[in-house]
């Protein structure tokens, strides 16, 4: 888990902004302090220099996420994936971890997957301290998804939604192991991926229309991998542009290119 990060930016805001991204926590869960304070241009001359911060987690902040254990011996960390207890890094990228889909699950298997992830879902929450209830129900793709719904869930979305992934990689882990088998299992938070989604939809066609129109490949904010699997699917139709992901987590991230004409 990243604990301490130097990060920079043209103003504090976008310093801290910055830092709390490379973080994946919100910024209440931080301290910091200014390391290198902005610069002008000299007589007009050169780019100047913007801001640097150091900013780390809280004590307290550390000590109640790495309290959350599950019965399996996974530990849960914020901004970092899911880690087994072999130690085995579990990746959240669809591309390194190949989904082994049963086809002819039963009703009742159903059932088990969804009871098998509900019950993994209730003990992080639990250790979280935190009393929701889950409603679950059947996704466009035929998915199982599970809600969470309550008050003051902020802490289990994170910023950006990189705490909720975190959780997303440890459940799909833990029911996985616990059944033998992959099924998809998406957690959300009052229906927080379903408006994201809706958000990334609209940034993903406006970016391939600017793209089409200026001839030039648009690249898009550094995302996560369920976040660049939704831009990917968004314009997968598309025979004006193609997308791929380049870079390295965390700064990974879309660019959607015009096919020649």
């Amino acid at each position: 888990m990243l604990r301490e990060c130097v990060a920079e930016g043209p103003t504090f805001e976008d310093a801290v902004d910055a830092a709390l991204e490379m973080l994946g926590v919100q910024q209440d869960a931080v301290e910091y302090e200014v390391i290198e304070e902005p610069s002008r241009k000299f007589l007009g001359i050169g780019a100047g220099r913007g801001v640097k911060v150091r900013a780390w987690l809280k004590d307290d902040f550390v000590r109640e996420i790495e309290s959350a254990r599950i019965d399996d011996g996974a530990t849960f960390e914020a901004g970092d994936a899911a880690q087994p207890a072999t130690g085995e890094r579990i990746t959240s990228d669809a591309r390194r971890a190949p989904s082994q889909v049963p086809d002819d699950l039963s009703e009742e298997d159903l059932d088990r997957v969804a009871d098998t992830a509900t019950d993994a879902l209730e003990t992080v929450l639990s250790s979280f301290g935190i009393e929701a209830a889950i409603e679950e129900y059947e996704g466009d793709e035929g998915e199982i998804i599970l809600d969470v719904v309550g008050s003051d869930l902020a802490i289990l979305i994170g910023r950006h939604g990189h705490t909720l992934d975190s959780v997303q990689v440890l459940i799909s882990a833990i029911t996985h192991k616990k059944l033998g088998f992959r099924y998809p299992v998406l957690v959300d938070v009052e229906g927080y991926r379903n408006r994201r989604k809706g958000k990334l939809e609209e940034i993903s066609l406006r970016a391939a229309a600017k793209a089409t129109r200026q001839g030039f490949p648009v690249k898009l904010r550094p995302m996560t991998a369920m976040e660049r699997r939704i831009v990917h699917m968004t314009l997968r139709d598309d025979a004006k542009i193609r997308t791929s992901s380049e870079g390295e987590d965390p700064f990974r991230a879309v660019v959607i290119h015009p096919n020649k004409r």
